[in-house]
């Protein structure tokens, strides 16, 4: 375990660049145009509001993570506030899987952006193809090792924000910072349920924020830094994608938005800057959707050896070499594989999100129920986070069982066969645990 957690090895810098990799990567490409789908004209108002529910989130994760620092991330939190026991399993496995879901939403929007580059067909196989590719490049990226990563992680940080924050302010300086052609479309066609599902979805864009508290083993002074380095990484998103939608709405009437859904920050600087714009666009957005897959499956892989050590997840390594992190590469691929080859963006995106927030709100309730006094976190700001993430939830939920049910379904078979399989491999290791205790009386 020394290779996968070395304390004191990762600086506030790395931390906040290894934050902002994992959010930015989905967070833009792909979601500006799902986003700007459900919220309508006010899209850019939606990354606002994800923005303000997300922080209150970060404070839970910040209170718990700066007082017991530790690479267990959001299962030590749960672990801590509900012992070991079948939510605490649930939940951590469940915010894995919608991180392995965000593995698939980002490499499936490589794969979106890259066709165009090739200028092959969109709804074919090319797509997902592509995607399962960039997912064995990422695998093959992690047995590299932990400092190619870092590095990896840290210039393409610098590469993606610079090159996102100069083309968006391009794009808004040559269309003259008006936003008429979004706005005369359709302000009335965006419902309030509408643009609180579009929040739901912003909120997948700043998730990426939990996997610092992953980090916290590892994290030079992580009492300091860690509430610093999610604080930081949250705000540089905020920044990153208000200019970015912005810049979209500017230039795109919302019609061409939503048609263009899945690569709207290529069509919207079309018309500022012709098929160059569009491909320097295109080249960021595969520097930063590649790296943010890179990333992700570092960050799943680690949290999913985490639950074997504590004995939340079974482990079978069928004859493969290597520690168990290498073990977890492969299975966490293997799913991401699977999802991007079978899922499009707008269902990834959706059941990311769902899964995400039901274990916001365990995480919230835990700490009010059990935790707040122990690490010092007010119960007005936990209360509203539980509110917050509710009320989106429940308008995202309603939504999508009246245009998608099948996410709505797949999210929930999910979510209880997780309950199901964790209820009785605790109960398992506790009935095998209980010899070894008498024995030693």
């Amino acid at each position: 375990m020394s290779e996968v957690y070395k304390k004191g090895s990762l600086s506030l810098l790395g931390a906040i660049g290894m934050g902002t990799g994992v959010m930015i990567g989905a967070g833009i490409f792909a979601l500006t145009g799902q986003v700007a789908e459900l919220g309508g004209a006010l899209f850019p108002l939606a990354f606002l509001f994800a923005a303000v529910i997300s922080g209150f989130s970060a404070y839970s994760y910040i209170k718990v993570s700066s007082k017991y620092p530790s690479a267990g991330g959001i299962a030590m939190i749960l672990k801590k506030s509900y012992g070991t026991t079948t939510i605490t399993g649930a939940g951590a496995l469940l915010m894995a899987l919608s991180m392995i879901i965000n593995e698939s939403l980002v490499a499936r929007t490589f794969g979106t952006y890259t066709v165009r580059l090739l200028d092959v067909d969109v709804d074919g196989a090319s797509v997902p193809l592509l995607a399962v590719g960039l997912i064995i490049l990422a695998f093959l990226g992690n047995l590299a090792g932990n400092q190619f990563i870092g590095t990896v992680s840290k210039v393409t940080a610098l590469v993606k924000i610079g090159g996102i924050v100069l083309l968006s302010g391009a794009v808004l300086y040559v269309s003259g910072f008006s936003f008429e052609s979004t706005t005369a479309v359709a302000e009335q066609s965006t419902t309030v349920g509408g643009f609180l599902a579009a929040v739901a979805i912003g909120i997948l864009a700043y998730k990426g924020f939990t996997t610092i508290t992953n980090s916290g083993g590892e994290m030079e002074n992580p009492e300091r830094n860690m509430g610093r380095a999610i604080v930081v990484s949250l705000a540089i998103c905020f920044v990153v994608y208000v200019l970015v939608s912005l810049a979209v709405k500017s230039a795109l009437p919302l019609d061409e938005i939503v048609r263009a859904k899945n690569y709207s920050l290529a069509q919207a600087s079309r018309p500022a800057f012709g098929e160059l714009g569009q491909g320097i666009t295109i080249a960021i957005a595969i520097i930063a959707t590649s790296s943010g897959v890179l990333a992700s499956v570092f960050a799943v892989s680690r949290m999913l050896t985490m639950l074997t050590d504590m004995k939340f997840i079974p482990h079978r390594h069928f004859r493969m070499p290597g520690n168990i992190q290498k073990h977890m590469l492969v299975y966490t691929v293997l799913l991401a594989g699977l999802l991007a080859a079978f899922f499009d963006l707008t269902r990834i995106a959706s059941l990311g999100a769902i899964l995400y927030l039901v274990v916001d709100i365990a995480v919230h309730w835990g700490i009010f129920r059990h935790l707040r006094e122990d690490v010092g976190a007010r119960a007005a700001i936990l209360v509203s986070a539980i509110i917050l993430d509710v009320l989106v939830l429940g308008a995202f939920l309603a939504l999508k069982g009246a245009n998608d049910p099948l996410v709505v379904v797949v999210a929930i078979a999910a979510i209880g066969a997780v309950l199901v399989f964790e209820h009785f491999y605790l109960r398992r290791v506790r009935e095998d645990e209980a010899p070894l205790v008498e024995h030693m009386h």
